[in-house]
């Protein structure tokens, strides 16, 4: 993996976490030459489809549909996820290893634990990240993260800045269909079981973003939030 920082450093409970919440925008950032990185906390073993090395060999297609400069998995037990020091530890350090200007996290509220688990997780290890007298025999020195923000994924709520996604729809879908054993028939095996997942979840989830780039005046658009104001010099 290069040592070049990474401009956009995505955090997800599951590989398919940040794909559905932002694969459109992840994939136009990437599209403009950014460098872009996704970290999944743990292999979602617990997944009623599917086995780890399946989900594995999905989540490096989707990586390379969507052009990501890295993708890692800190390998932490599915349905495990705490705030233990251990966690934000091995989460502060990943932001250390890639210096992301911007780090995304799943917003806080939503239904499944895992992802508000991440969310808190991440929150804390940004906070951490940037504390030089934290973890200082690993090697890796104090990062500034820029700025936090949250994207959504199951449970959606009012966003406080959206991106336009019209261009990258394709991409996206292109992207969740490669997690063939969570979305798709392509993925069904004689022990394949029906899920909200694989019950049109996808086509769902192109409808929100087609809603929200409604309001906004385009096709499609992802929504994020940050707890942080904005600054701006002149509207």
């Amino acid at each position: 993996m290069s040592k070049e920082p990474l401009d956009l450093l995505i955090f997800g409970a599951h590989p398919d976490d940040a794909e559905i919440g932002m694969g459109g925008t992840i994939a136009k950032h990437t599209e403009a030459g950014y460098r872009v990185g996704i970290c999944d906390l743990t292999h979602a073993e617990m997944s009623s489809n599917g086995t780890v090395e399946i989900r594995k060999q999905e989540a490096d297609k989707a990586a390379q549909v969507l052009g990501l400069a890295a993708r890692t998995n800190l390998g932490y037990a599915d349905r495990g996820l705490f705030g233990t020091p251990e966690h934000i530890e091995g989460i502060t350090l990943e932001i250390r290893r890639h210096r992301p200007r911007i780090v995304f996290a799943p917003y806080w509220l939503d239904r499944h634990p895992d992802h508000v688990a991440c969310s808190q997780l991440v929150q804390e290890a940004v906070f951490n990240a940037k504390l030089r007298r934290y973890a200082p025999d690993t090697g890796l020195e104090a990062w500034t993260v820029q700025q936090l923000y949250f994207y959504f994924i199951n449970d959606v709520y009012d966003a406080d800045l959206t991106v336009d996604i019209s261009a990258q729809i394709e991409r996206k879908r292109e992207s969740l269909q490669a997690y063939g054993t969570q979305f798709t028939a392509s993925g069904r095996s004689n022990d394949f079981v029906a899920t909200p997942l694989n019950q049109g979840y996808l086509e769902r989830v192109e409808a929100r973003d087609c809603l929200l780039g409604q309001k906004c005046g385009v096709a499609a658009a992802e929504g994020f939030v940050s707890k942080l104001p904005y600054s701006v010099h002149l509207f």
